[in-house]
C-alpha cells in the first residue's frame, strides 16, 4: 500500500498581519479537504512568525501570534531569531506557555539547565497507519545575543550529529525544521543524508517547486505568507520506505480572507491598543523627522546612546525616526509607530583610521539612500549618519557631494589613527557589508533587551522634565 503524506507550512511572516487572514483561510480549506478525504496531514510553521514592529506583536509579546497560530491549527513550529532575541527572558520563557502546538528547537539551551516546558529538541508523530515522522528544529545561532538573555545556541552541525542517529532508528521519515538560512540548508544536505525534507526560512528564499540536494528535499515560501508552502511524501507501506518527495508553493496573497481570523485580529487589535495607549510623557515641544538634516531629536537620542553605552563616541542614522511628534502627551504607541524596529544598541571597538572610514562612507548619498530592508531595520532609508562626541567638518564639492575634511574628539583631541576606541551605533551595521569596518570589529559588546526606541523614550523624558 501507498500513502500520501501531505506537509503544509508557512515562515516568515514578520507578522505581516495584513496579508494573515488569507493565509489563515488557505490552510484552513487545505485542512478542511485532507479530513474530507481522510488523508494525514500536518501544519508547521519554520520562525519569524513574530516580529515586535507591528502592535500587536509589540503590546502581547509575541503572545498574539501563538493564538492565531492556535486558531488555524498548527501542529508544530520551530523559532525563528526574532522570536528568541527580540523578546527578554522571562517573555521567550513564556511566550508558548499557551500553544496547543509542538515547539522544536533542538540548538537552544538554557543557560542555567531549566528550560520551558514547551521546549523539545524533537518530536515523533505517528499517523494513524503507522508511519513515524521525526520533526527537529533549529534556529540561527546569534549567541551574541542569546548569551545576554540567559539562553545559548549550541551548533547547528554538533546538535544533528546528536540527535539524528537516534531519530533514525525510531522513525521513518526526518523533516527538519530550519530558520538557518539557504546555505546553512544546503550544507547540511550534503553533510545529513537521512534527512528526508529540510522546510527553510530566515534567508526569505522562494522554492516554488523545492530543489534536490543530495538526498534531501529542500523547500521554502519566502516572506510575508504571500505563499504557501505544500509538500507531499509518498510512503511504501511494502517497502516500508519513502518512495517520492515533492514539493511547491502556492501564492494566497489574493486568497479570500477567513473571517475567524479577521475577527480575532480585530479583538487583538483593539487589546493592544489599550496597552499600547499608556501615556510615558508628555512634550513641551514637538518635533519632526527629517531623514536627511541634522535633527536635533535624533542628535539628543545619538547622545543618550553614547552617554548610557559610555563610549567614546556614538553614531546613529536619521533614518531610524519614522516620523516626528506633536506637542502633548505620547503614549507608549507612539513611541512603537515612530522607531519600530527591534535594534539594539551596541558598542564596537574601531581603531581612529577605521571610525574616520566609516564616517565618510556613512555620509556618501549613495549611503544614505540605501532602501534597507532587514538587519532589524523597518524604515524605508538608511538617512544621514548623525554624530555624539565627535565633532565633523565638511566641505561641498563642485558635484554637490559632502567630503570630511576634519574630524576630532567634541573636546579638541584629535583622532588618533591606531589607537582603538569604543563606538556606539544600531546593531543594524555589525551585519552584512553596510560598514565593513564595524561588521568587521572583533569587540562587539551588545546591549539586550533595550531597543533604540526605549532609549527614544528616555531621551523624550530627560527633555522634558515631567511633573
Amino acid at each position: 500500500m501507498k500513502e500520501k503524506l501531505y506537509f503544509y507550512y508557512t515562515n516568515d511572516l514578520h507578522s505581516d498581519f495584513s496579508q494573515w487572514p488569507r493565509t489563515a483561510g488557505y490552510l484552513k480549506d487545505m485542512k478542511k479537504n485532507r479530513i474530507a478525504r481522510e488523508d494525514a496531514h500536518y501544519l508547521v510553521d519554520v520562525g519569524d512568525h513574530m516580529d515586535r514592529v507591528h502592535p500587536i506583536s509589540e503590546a502581547s509579546m509575541g503572545k498574539a501570534n501563538v493564538k492565531l497560530l492556535n486558531e488555524v491549527g498548527y501542529d508544530v513550529i520551530t523559532l525563528g531569531n526574532n522570536e528568541g532575541i527580540t523578546l527578554s527572558h522571562d517573555d521567550l520563557y513564556h511566550l508558548y506557555d499557551g500553544a496547543e502546538f509542538e515547539v522544536v528547537c533542538a540548538n537552544l539551551k538554557h543557560k542555567e539547565q531549566n528550560p520551558p516546558a514547551w521546549l523539545h529538541d524533537t518530536r515523533i508523530i505517528q499517523t494513524e497507519s503507522g508511519v513515524r515522522i521525526g520533526m527537529i528544529g533549529l534556529t540561527a545561532p546569534f549567541n551574541a545575543f542569546y548569551g545576554l538573555l540567559g539562553w545559548h545556541l549550541t551548533s547547528p552541525f554538533e546538535e544533528l550529529e546528536k540527535q539524528l542517529a537516534s531519530l533514525k532508528k525510531e522513525t521513518d521519515i526526518i523533516i527538519l525544521l530550519s530558520h538557518l538560512g539557504i546555505s546553512e540548508d544546503e550544507a547540511i544536505a550534503r553533510k545529513f543524508p537521512d534527512i528526508d525534507v529540510i522546510i527553510g526560512g530566515h534567508t526569505h528564499h522562494l522554492l516554488r517547486t523545492g530543489e534536490y540536494v543530495n538526498n534531501s528535499l529542500l523547500t521554502a515560501a519566502g516572506k510575508h505568507c504571500m505563499y504557501v508552502g505544500e509538500v507531499i511524501l509518498t510512503y511504501d507501506h511494502d517497502k516500508k520506505e519513502l518512495i517520492h518527495k515533492e514539493a511547491y508553493t502556492t501564492d494566497v496573497s489574493s486568497y479570500p480572507e477567513d473571517e475567524d481570523t479577521r475577527g480575532l485580529l480585530a479583538e487583538l487589535e483593539k487589546e493592544a491598543s489599550g496597552i499600547l495607549g499608556t501615556e510615558v510623557v508628555y512634550l513641551e515641544e514637538g518635533f519632526q523627522a527629517d531623514w536627511f538634516s541634522d535633527v536635533p531629536m535624533m542628535q539628543d537620542l545619538t547622545e543618550t546612546v553614547r552617554k548610557w553605552t559610555a563610549a567614546d563616541a556614538s553614531l546613529l542614522n536619521a533614518g531610524l525616526l519614522l516620523d516626528g511628534l506633536p506637542k502633548g502627551m505620547v503614549t507608549y504607541g507612539d513611541i512603537h509607530r515612530i522607531c519600530p524596529h527591534p535594534i539594539n544598541p551596541v558598542v564596537v571597538h574601531l581603531r581612529g583610521d577605521e571610525l574616520i572610514e566609516v564616517i565618510r562612507a556613512s555620509l556618501k548619498k549613495d549611503f544614505m539612500e540605501i532602501q534597507l530592508k532587514g538587519f532589524g531595520f523597518r524604515g524605508k532609508v538608511i538617512g544621514r549618519m548623525l554624530f555624539a562626541g565627535l565633532s565633523i567638518s565638511t566641505t561641498l564639492r563642485a558635484n554637490g557631494t559632502e567630503a570630511v575634511t576634519g574630524v576630532t574628539f567634541c573636546d579638541g583631541s584629535a583622532v588618533e589613527k591606531q589607537k582603538t576606541y569604543r563606538i556606539a551605533t544600531a546593531d543594524t551595521f555589525t551585519f552584512g557589508r553596510l560598514l565593513p569596518e564595524i561588521a568587521k570589529s572583533e569587540m562587539k559588546q551588545y546591549f539586550l533587551p533595550e531597543f533604540l526606541r526605549d532609549l527614544l523614550l528616555d531621551t523624550l523624558r530627560n527633555k522634558t522634565p515631567q511633573p
